[in-house]
C-alpha cells in the first residue's frame, strides 16, 4: 500500500485497487485554522501564479503534472486559471486555500470524491461543475481522461464584487460537487479561449471576465444570498478624467482592471459599473476602441509600420491587432494605411 508521502508522488497515475481501497478508508481531517487559512490564502497580493493547495502540511500546486495553460503568465489579479488534460488518476487529498472552480470541457466519466468522511459517486460530462468554497477538504478519483478547467478566486476578489458600502470581509459560497450551470460555463470558456490565444488582449480582459464570474458567484452561490446592486450614478467627473487620462498616458502599456479601479479609488466591480454609466462603455471596451483610435492616428500620421503602429496603441501581437481593427473599422490595418496615404 502506498504511504501518504508516495500518494503524493502518483498524481495522475492511473487508478488502481490499491489506492481504491486506501481512499476509502481515508480519514478526513479537521479544516486549517482560520488563522493558518489567513496565512496561506488572505496576503495582499492578488497577484496569482498558480493554483496552489495545502497537502500534508505544504502549500503545493493542485497537480504535479504541468497545465496544458496557465494564466500564471498573465499575472491576473484575483484569480488562476489552469487547464489540463489528464488520464485516469487519483489526486490525494488536499485542502483548498482559495474558492475554487472546476468545470469538464471534454470527457465522459465516472468520478468518486471522498469528503466530510463520505464518498459521493458520480458521471462527469463536459459542463460538469465543482464549486468548492475555500477550506474544502476532498480527495478524488477519476474513472477516465477528461480536458478540464480549474479556476481559484482570492477571497477579495469575491469581496470586491459587492456593493461598496457592504463592509463584508469575506463572502462563503456553498459547496457543489456534481453542478451544472450554464452562465459559469460560458465565462470559463471565455477564459478558457482568451488562455488559449495567450491572452492578446491583456489583463484587463481577463480580469473582467473574472469579475463577472466573481459578481455571479455572490448573488448566484452564496451561502447569505445577495441581490444584484443597481447603479444610475456614473463616476464622479474629477475621478472619471482621471481614469482616463491613465488610460490615455499608459495605452502602450498592459493596462489592468484593477489597475484603473486603484486609480478611481473604489473596488473594481463598482468602478465597472460607474465607468459604464459614464461613458456607455466598459472598461476593457473602451480601452479597445481607445487602441484602436491611437493605431488608426500612426497609420494616417506616420511612417509607422503595421506592426509598430499597433505596438504602439498597446496591441499584444499583430493577429489580434488585425482582427480587432478589422472589426470595428471594416478593413485590415495595412489596407487602411494604403487608403489614407497612398502615397506609400
Amino acid at each position: 500500500m502506498y504511504t501518504a508521502s508516495q500518494r503524493v508522488d502518483c498524481l495522475a497515475c492511473p487508478v488502481g485497487k490499491t489506492d481504491r481501497k486506501l481512499l476509502m478508508n481515508a480519514v478526513c481531517v479537521p479544516k486549517l485554522s482560520q488563522c493558518t487559512l489567513a496565512k496561506h490564502g488572505e496576503h495582499d497580493d492578488l497577484t496569482h501564479a498558480g493554483i496552489q493547495v495545502m497537502r500534508e502540511g505544504r502549500i503545493e500546486p493542485l497537480l504535479q503534472v504541468p497545465p496544458a495553460r496557465s494564466s500564471a503568465a498573465a499575472l491576473c489579479r484575483g484569480h488562476a486559471m489552469e487547464v489540463y488534460s489528464i488520464p485516469a488518476c487519483v489526486i490525494p487529498r488536499h485542502e483548498h486555500l482559495e474558492n475554487f472552480l472546476h468545470v469538464v470541457l471534454r470527457g465522459t466519466v465516472k468520478y468518486e470524491v471522498l469528503t466530510r468522511g463520505r464518498t459521493l459517486r458520480f458521471d462527469a460530462q463536459p459542463g460538469t461543475t465543482f464549486l468548492l468554497p475555500r477550506g474544502t477538504i476532498d480527495e478524488l478519483i477519476w474513472k477516465g481522461p477528461t480536458h478540464r478547467a480549474a479556476v481559484a478566486l482570492h477571497p477579495r476578489l469575491l469581496v470586491n464584487a459587492l456593493e461598496e458600502t457592504a463592509h463584508e470581509s469575506e463572502i462563503e459560497l456553498t459547496q457543489h460537487w456534481n453542478l451544472t450551470d450554464p452562465h459559469i460555463m460560458a465565462v470559463l470558456l471565455a477564459m478558457a479561449a482568451d488562455l488559449d490565444a495567450g491572452s492578446p488582449a491583456g489583463r484587463i480582459y481577463g480580469e473582467s471576465l473574472a469579475n463577472a464570474l466573481a459578481v455571479y458567484l455572490v448573488n448566484r452561490y452564496a451561502v447569505r444570498p445577495r441581490s444584484p446592486a443597481h447603479y444610475r450614478r456614473g463616476l464622479p467627473r474629477h475621478r472619471l478624467r482621471r481614469v482616463l487620462d491613465h488610460i490615455g498616458d499608459n495605452l502602450a502599456s498592459d493596462l489592468s482592471l484593477g489597475q484603473l479601479a486603484s486609480v478611481a479609488g473604489m473596488s473594481p466591480h463598482y468602478f465597472i459599473e460607474l465607468f459604464r454609466q459614464s461613458t456607455g462603455q466598459t472598461p476593457h471596451q473602451y480601452v479597445l476602441l481607445r487602441r484602436i483610435e491611437q493605431a488608426k492616428e500612426s497609420l494616417r500620421n506616420c511612417r509607422h509600420s503595421v506592426i509598430r503602429a499597433g505596438l504602439d496603441a498597446g496591441f499584444q501581437n499583430r493577429s489580434h491587432f488585425s482582427r480587432v481593427f478589422r472589426k470595428f473599422v471594416g478593413t485590415t490595418p495595412s489596407n487602411y494605411q494604403s487608403e489614407v496615404r497612398p502615397d506609400l
